[in-house]
């Protein structure tokens, strides 16, 4: 069951998903926009190529994780992208979280070439493709879902196909919405709670036992308690996935207040210079609102 995988996009979460695939036996060949990220994958058995046309040419499976819309189309369009080199029949499946229509886009220009697609984003954080518990949301054919799954199962805990191109890209912006109100409501009771003259550790603690308890809370106690944002998911990168999350609505019609709001305020933490710090920086926002400086 073991694949050839062209894996491009060795940043924080795709150096680790890579090294995983590679300790699974699967044969892994990494490329990365910048030098120097090839090293663990290197550690794990798998193998640098210099150029996207040596990563993919062989491969029966090609993954990226990649930032945003824009680096997926760098990567796959043009003479010297994916769809110019990927053999014919291969599956191309991008694990970056990116707007819906560019996952549809991507899976009609590469069927134009003999070639699959599956759009299958995660949740789960660096830990999570360190660990390889992601979650994993997919959209593409049944069938190469199917042939897909020893590749995801050595990424990922909780692996579902939820419907035909980009339905993976609209579940992760689901999940994003989720976790950026559920952030900032958390945000808003450590303050509410200090400003209260509780203790917050033993608050949080009897919080989490009951219904407010979420894995967001479990996962960001600690980033709360300590104000310690170094990132495990960047504000950054949220603000991106808000905007897909309000341009989707827009097109078909949905309205999410707190979406809204929610973007809002990350916008903010991001034009305040808090892009690099973790999406739990939000407290940052709650302080300054409530009139003490951000810690």
């Amino acid at each position: 069951m073991s694949k050839t995988i062209g894996f491009i996009g060795l940043g924080t979460m795709g150096s680790p998903m890579a090294v995983n695939l590679a300790k699974a036996g699967h044969t892994v060949h990494g490329w990365n926009r910048s030098d120097g990220r090839s090293g663990p994958l290197l550690a794990a058995g798998g193998r640098a190529a210099a150029s996207i046309r040596e990563a993919v040419r062989e491969a029966d499976v090609v993954i990226t994780m990649l930032p945003d819309s824009p680096q997926v189309e760098e990567v796959s369009y043009g003479p010297d992208g994916i769809l110019a080199h990927a053999r014919r029949g291969a599956l191309v499946i991008d694990m970056s979280t990116i707007a819906p229509r560019t996952s549809t886009e991507l899976a009609r220009k590469a069927a134009e070439q003999g070639i699959r697609v599956l759009d299958a984003p995660v949740a789960g954080g660096e830990a999570g493709a360190i660990d390889g518990v992601l979650s994993i949301m997919v959209g593409g054919e049944a069938a190469d879902f199917e042939e897909a799954k020893p590749v995801f199962e050595a990424l990922g805990r909780t692996i579902v196909h939820c419907g035909p191109h980009g339905i993976g890209q609209t579940v992760k912006a689901a999940n994003q919405l989720i976790l950026a109100v559920n952030i900032q409501a958390c945000a808003e009771a450590v303050v509410f709670l200090e400003k209260s003259g509780v203790k917050l550790e033993a608050a949080l603690d009897v919080l989490g036992g009951g219904l407010a308890g979420s894995h967001v809370l479990t996962r960001k106690k600690n980033n709360f308690l300590r104000r310690d944002y170094t990132p495990s998911f960047t504000m950054g990168l949220h603000s991106k996935d808000m905007g897909i999350v309000s341009d989707t609505a827009r097109a078909i019609g949905a309205v999410l207040p707190l979406a809204s709001i929610a973007a809002q305020l990350i916008g903010s933490a991001v034009a305040r210079g808090d892009a690099d710090l973790d999406h739990s920086a939000l407290l940052r926002g709650v302080e300054l609102l409530s009139g003490y400086d951000a810690q």
